[in-house]
């Protein structure tokens, strides 16, 4: 199976791209990948969901404090259905959770799991596949 990478780097997007990036629940995009999602449309104060070409993911809470896996699964669950529905579009996952939030590849890519290895228009992170693909 041939798998699509996200780029390490992303200064620009196609207009069908959408950048997923790890949030904080207040919506504060002031470091890490969620400043570089205000370039693509990301809203402050919004810490979940869609807006611009971005879709943000909150691994962080209120208070800016690492939320635990379990409250991070729901997010990436409804990114996977928003996926299969926006399926015109492309989303680049980056590395959610590996940086700020101090999480890494092997903790967030399971949440991810393979299913997002089969969406024809989603990218991940060389880091995440490698996890997911451990056991090929």
């Amino acid at each position: 199976m041939t798998y699509r990478f996200t780029a390490p780097m992303i200064t620009t997007l196609q207009p069908d791209e959408i950048f997923v990036f790890g949030s904080n629940h207040r919506g504060a995009h002031a470091a890490g990948a969620a400043l570089t999602a205000l370039d693509f449309g990301a809203t402050e104060g919004q810490g979940g969901g869609l807006s611009g070409q971005t879709f943000a993911i909150p691994t962080k809470d209120e208070n800016i404090q690492t939320l635990p896996l379990d409250q991070i699964a729901p997010h990436i669950d409804y990114l996977y259905a928003v996926a299969q529905i926006m399926n015109g579009n492309h989303f680049l996952i980056t590395p959610i959770g590996t940086g700020l939030a101090g999480y890494t590849a092997e903790d967030i890519a399971p949440l991810f799991g393979k299913r997002f290895l089969e969406l024809t228009n989603c990218s991940m992170p060389q880091s995440f596949v490698e996890v997911l693909t451990k056991e090929d």
